[in-house]
């Protein structure tokens, strides 16, 4: 699994270079390895490298590589990025540290009255499409100002911030303007916090203020669906 070590070095480098180019502080990042149909020994392999914080798509997958196994002790953070169906929630919530697929007060408020009964403070972010693209799952620009302001009256959330994908654009470059989108929306609201970036694009979202990236093809190579 040295491929993966060497990958590793690679994306944080680049993270450490972009955030220096943006006058950012390099620790003011946090990588976040979207592990998606990883093999349990890439993931190993990670872990002896030093990654410590890795987000699942799917609460499934996740449950059976890491909140059932030992794994879940070998790591700091596990973190829901992929988007979360409401009859999923009361396996989600207390048991990732943070979920960035928020795109409704229904959800919100389902994850909230489960927070309530574990006696507990669920963080999450607002999934924002950023683009109203119909194939993509977030609130829309227009509609998330209401959002946020009805979440935060959620005793049991924490809202850290907003998380987007950007449509898949010809290159990394493209994708700026919505980095930057979602930055001046979130600033709009007091919010300073920003999950965006994967692996073709982490490095100009840093550019533009992401606080959190998800790559996981450039640590763990391409996955057969």
């Amino acid at each position: 699994m040295h491929a993966i070590s060497e990958a590793l070095d690679r994306v944080s480098t680049a993270i450490e270079n972009a955030a220096i180019r943006a006058g950012r502080k390099p620790s003011d990042v946090t990588l976040v390895a979207a592990s998606k149909k990883t093999e349990i020994l890439q993931i190993e392999a990670a872990i002896a490298w030093g990654l410590r914080i890795f987000g699942e798509n799917r609460v499934q997958e996740a449950h059976a590589k890491f909140l059932d196994s030992a794994l879940i002790k070998k790591i700091e953070a596990l973190h829901l990025i992929g988007p979360l169906q409401t009859n999923k929630v009361k396996k989600v919530v207390g048991q990732f540290d943070l979920i960035h697929s928020v795109d409704s007060l229904h959800l919100a408020e389902k994850i909230e009255k489960e927070a309530l009964r574990q006696g507990i403070t669920q963080s999450i972010l607002i999934e924002v499409n950023i683009a109203g693209e119909e194939n993509k799952h977030g609130v829309s620009l227009a509609q998330t100002p209401n959002l946020v302001e009805a979440i935060r009256k959620l005793a049991h959330l924490k809202l850290l911030g907003l998380m987007t994908i950007p449509p898949l654009t010809e290159s990394a470059e493209a994708a700026r303007p919505y980095f930057s989108k979602l930055r001046k929306l979130g600033e709009s609201l007091q919010l300073h916090k920003f999950s965006m970036g994967m692996s073709r694009d982490f490095e100009v979202a840093i550019e533009e203020g992401a606080t959190w990236v998800r790559p996981g093809t450039a640590i763990f190579g391409r996955r057969t669906l």
